[in-house]
């Protein structure tokens, strides 16, 4: 909990700053397409979705995905099904990240994105 409470107070402070500075969407857009590809994604797909994703969500949004995404106690890191992948998407909460990213994953896999 401790850590979970210190990296959100990392990612706030970078991202107000970043806004300030006017670097807050590449940053963030690095950042998201980061956690695409350690999540399994393929590198050229990762920076389509990244890119859609980070025009069209809040960064709260996509804190939640990241957060209702990650393994949980027995999950499976990598290598899981569709029905764990339906599992977390109900975890996330919020049907317009869950839209995005679907949409994003599926345009930018047909090369659409």
């Amino acid at each position: 909990m401790k850590k979970l409470l210190i990296g959100l107070v990392l990612i706030i402070a970078l991202g107000a700053g970043a806004l300030f500075s006017g670097l807050a969407n590449p940053l963030v857009e690095m950042q998201v397409k980061s956690a695409l590809v350690e999540s399994g994604i393929g590198e050229k797909n990762a920076q389509c979705m990244a890119e859609r994703m980070v025009d069209r969500l809040s960064i709260g949004q996509l804190w939640k995905l990241r957060q209702g995404m990650a393994a949980q106690d027995g999950e499976p890191e990598e290598g899981y099904g569709l029905g764990e992948l339906v599992k977390r998407l109900n975890r996330v909460g919020d049907g317009e990240a869950v839209a995005v990213l679907s949409t994003s994953a599926g345009l930018c896999a047909i090369g659409l994105g």
